[in-house]
């Protein structure tokens, strides 16, 4: 079940059930973050009721590990299966995580799962200046990460866009960025939509992303996406 929780932010609910309807119903009664459902199934009994315990609790620890989306709910018991087992089931499972990532749901899929993989290419890219700004990451499918530890400035210029202001403020305010020896720190992984918006971020300027960025040797992003 995915929705919007209390704070506005993606939460979801994972679970299991033998009759989807009336787990639905129960769900409804209950609960009201929710507003769309994602279930699967298979056919000709293939999955057992322990297939269907393991796959709930590999689901709700890739949610949880990924971090995308709040999941506030008990950790799904795991029970003992054969490894020949687990092997199917594990492939089950990257069936459930891309349909799900189709959909348009990304709640199984790690941030380091979208960076963009292309052997041509230097992936981890430097955003610094001589005050002391230290912003590390690579582009992604998404956009851009930004690796945690990240250091950016807190003084604002006056050209930084006043979307990046708001977006900056509100990741202060999440936790996202802490203060740190006079600069803001980044305190988990996080995706910009831009390598701009990043590097702008991390300068507290108006700013281009692919001249800002650089692989170690002073390599220009710009000159990376030919």
């Amino acid at each position: 079940m995915i929705g919007k929780d209390e704070n506005n932010d993606d939460a979801a609910y994972i679970g299991e059930a033998e009759v989807i309807a009336d787990r639905l119903a129960y769900h409804i009664a209950n609960r009201d973050f929710w507003n769309e459902v994602l279930f699967f199934g298979s056919k000709d009994q293939y999955l057992n009721k322990a297939g269907v315990k393991y796959l709930e609790n590999r689901l709700y620890e890739l949610a949880m590990s990924a971090g995308r989306y709040v999941i506030d709910q008990n950790i799904p018991t795991r029970p003992e299966l054969s490894e020949a087992e687990k092997a199917e089931l594990e492939e089950f499972l990257s069936n459930i995580k891309v349909l799900t990532a189709s959909l348009g749901h990304r709640i199984f899929e790690s941030l380091e799962e979208t960076v963009e993989q292309n052997e041509t290419r230097q992936h981890i890219l430097f955003c610094k200046n001589g005050a002391g700004a230290s912003g590390i990451g690579s582009p992604s499918t998404e956009g851009f990460i930004m690796y945690k530890d990240s250091l950016l400035m807190m003084a604002e210029q006056p050209s930084l866009p006043q979307g990046i202001v708001m977006e900056r403020h509100k990741m202060l305010s999440e936790g996202i960025l802490q203060i740190e020896n006079g600069f803001y720190k980044l305190t988990k992984d996080y995706i910009f939509t831009s390598s701009s918006r990043a590097a702008a971020a991390t300068l507290a300027r108006s700013a281009s992303g692919p001249i800002e960025w650089k692989t170690e040797e002073g390599v220009q992003l710009k000159y990376l996406e030919i």
